[in-house]
């Protein structure tokens, strides 16, 4: 058994020089600048390619949706939300990808308290909707160039809409190893064809809410393994959902058949994991108590005709064909933003969530996360130099940066490997930290996301998500001591 590589975790390399010479040392490809740029950095121009809206969005900062886990049971708003939701609106960001994943039904959630878009939470989502305006408005004049999207989504095969450690599946097709992980019964677990009609259906009632509640565009989530990514990997499924291409991506074209069909002209997204791998667990030979290992591929059989930008000869690795096949029908659907992630928090944390720190049901890194980084800026690049016209790309991933978070977003931008740069778990610790970086020429090292992954595993313990180790508002809560008593007890 080979041993262990040894990570240099970024916080290590003290100089930009530092840090392009580690990534030359693992033999991949991240740009650089030298410095931040301040005004006249591209991070702060704006994006012209396309409005939202009727908007011309005034920075190429977007930020995420994140799942929430601090709703009322029945999908309403609570105070910790709405806090989370005035520090997005102080961001900076200019192009805010949902704020929040929004169930849009009870049985679709992710937890028992994530918010539902529905009628009777309508009031509650305009309250949102003010709130990070009003942030805005009084940090950064105008919000006449921003643009809030609402990330419309079904849990699928991850829901637990009634208990935070009780999974009620609803998948598309049946799943040799996830089946079993996430306690799926049988097939009466799996959709039938008139049971996706009606989703349909909710997924465009969700849509012409958004637009009464005043949002700029709603994201139809095709990632992570949640519903509608996983019927772009149904290639067992029968049915008009199921096998081919054209049938994967029905449920997608319906949708918006449906939004438009109602005379909703609400503007789309499409957030899309644009590569997955075969699930991946903790290795058993290098766990020890209290230590998972690092992670490694599931054992699996070839073929292997599941999931969606996989190599079905080798699901170690990546196939792009039907990604580009996937981004081309974006376009011409008319989605006018594609904002990229990559595999499953759930079953490959390390593709889309490269962290020093994984969370506790994960494992440990088998290799420099800055490896899964750059795979993931190198498919941006690859769209990006195809993308259908009208059409705006967002890169991810990006978190693990850390210092040198700008640097790279700044390159990334200049270069022309993208349109926007997202940020996720960042801005639960510093939600400001690209346009504060800019007007301070460099960054608060406190508030630095150090990918420490509490925000993942308090939820896992079953408490609310947040940044305990560098937010005040949840280090000195009553939750982050009964986080660390539960972290203790394994």
């Amino acid at each position: 058994m080979s041993a262990p590589f040894k990570l240099t975790r970024i916080p290590s390399l003290k100089t930009v020089d530092a840090f392009r010479a580690h990534v030359a040392s693992l033999g991949i490809e991240i740009p650089c600048e030298d410095e931040i740029a301040g005004s006249d950095s591209p991070i702060g121009q704006p994006l012209t390619a396309l409005t939202v809206n009727g908007k011309t969005l005034g920075n190429r900062i977007a930020l995420h949706p994140m799942e929430g886990w601090d709703g009322t049971t029945d999908g309403g708003v609570t105070d910790p939300m709405r806090r989370r939701w005035r520090r997005f609106g102080g961001s900076g960001a200019k192009l805010i990808c949902g704020a929040e994943a929004m169930a849009v039904r009870p049985d679709g959630r992710a937890n028992p308290n994530q918010l539902i878009i529905n009628e009777a939470n309508q009031a509650g989502l305009v309250e949102l909707r003010d709130l990070l305006l009003t942030a805005h408005r009084e940090k950064y004049g105008t919000t006449d160039d921003l643009a809030l999207g609402f990330q419309l989504t079904h849990s699928g095969r991850f829901c637990r809409p009634n208990g935070k450690f009780t999974y009620e599946p609803r998948i598309a097709y049946r799943h040799p190893i996830l089946d079993d992980k996430f306690k799926v019964q049988g097939d009466g677990d799996v959709w039938t064809d008139g049971e996706v009609e009606e989703l349909i259906a909710d997924y465009v009632r969700a849509a012409r809410i958004s637009r009464e509640v005043g949002a700029d565009f709603v994201d139809l989530k095709h990632c992570h393994g949640y519903l509608l990514h996983e019927f772009l990997g149904a290639h067992t499924r029968e049915g008009k959902f199921g096998g081919s291409f054209e049938n994967r991506t029905r449920i997608l074209r319906e949708i918006v058949a449906g939004i438009r069909a109602e005379g909703n002209d609400i503007d789309l997204a499409v957030r899309l994991s644009t590569f997955d791998m075969v699930p991946h667990r903790p290795d058993p030979e290098r766990s020890t108590p209290g230590k998972l290992g690092p992670g490694i591929p599931e054992e699996h059989t070839t073929p292997y005709p599941y999931q969606f930008g996989v190599n079905p000869d080798d699901p170690t690795q990546i196939d792009l064909r039907e990604t580009i096949a996937f981004v081309a029908l974006c376009g011409e659907l008319g989605i006018k933003l594609l904002n990229t992630t990559a595999g499953s928090p759930y079953y490959t944390p390390n593709l889309q969530r490269p962290a020093a720190y994984p969370p506790s049901d994960g494992y440990q890194p088998a290799y420099d996360p800055l490896i899964d980084l750059a795979r993931q800026i190198e498919v941006v690049r690859q769209l990006k130099a195809d993308l259908p016209e009208g059409m705006a790309i967002i890169a991810s991933g990006l978190s693990y940066l850390q210092e040198y978070l700008p640097h790279v977003c700044q390159a990334l931008l200049r270069d022309n490997w993208t349109d926007c740069v997202g940020l996720g778990r960042v801005v639960l610790s510093y939600p400001d930290i690209l346009a504060a970086g800019m007007a301070q020429g460099g960054l608060e090292k406190r508030l630095i996301c150090r990918t420490f992954s509490d925000c993942t595993t308090a939820p896992r313990k079953g408490l609310p998500s947040g940044c305990f180790p560098l937010d005040d508002f949840y280090a000195q809560s009553e939750t982050a001591t009964e986080l660390k008593a539960k972290k203790k007890a394994g």
